[in-house]
């Protein structure tokens, strides 16, 4: 069985290290528990793992966040990956910081990569984990906020959210997108 793992992020050193780049690095941050490393492909950054008997295709578009739905399009065609195999890792304003939540089909909430998702997928019938990015910014300051730096403590902390949020990530491959959000969901 296949898994496509698109983690939401947007490509350049401007923006490593950002709020909105935590699709990117949770991708990175399961690739570091294995051998394998990303490799620059057609609209994207990929790996390939190898898990409990599935293949997960994890991938880092690089047609940045408003324009994700491309390159996640293209990879479930090109690998032949069926839509409910599909898990999309991103940034929630929503969620406190560090807080993830597991969903199925649901909205976009606003955010622009997964407008473009469902745009090009012509629904919104996708897993997607979301990691809480909290919302402590003043009015006006949103994008600042999102595309800011992880504060000095959110950084120290970072670690084992994303650990969390890799099992999670192996619990939706493995065990399927009910079991992951009753393990992971809670508060």
């Amino acid at each position: 069985m296949k898994y496509l793992i698109a983690g939401l992020g947007n490509i350049g050193s401007d923006y490593a290290g950002t709020r909105h780049n935590i699709g990117f690095d949770i991708l990175d941050r399961l690739c570091e528990t294995t051998d394998q490393r990303f490799s620059q492909d057609t609209h994207g950054d990929i790996a390939e793992l190898k898990f409990k008997g599935r293949t997960l295709i994890l991938l880092k578009p690089s047609t940045y966040m408003n324009r994700s739905g491309k390159a996640v399009r293209y990879w479930l065609q090109k690998a032949k990956i069926p839509q409910e195999h599909l898990l999309v890792v991103l940034d929630d304003l929503n969620l406190d910081f560090g807080k993830i939540r597991l969903r199925g089909k649901s909205s976009d909430g606003g955010h622009n990569g997964l407008k473009d998702i469902d745009a090009m997928l012509g629904n919104n019938e996708y897993a997607r984990l979301r990691f809480g990015i909290g919302s402590s910014f003043s009015k006006g300051k949103q994008v600042d906020f999102v595309l800011g730096k992880w504060s000095a403590e959110e950084h120290q902390e970072l670690g084992p959210l994303m650990d969390k949020s890799v099992e999670a990530i192996k619990t939706f491959c493995t065990l399927g997108l009910e079991q992951a959000m009753n393990a992971f969901n809670r508060k």
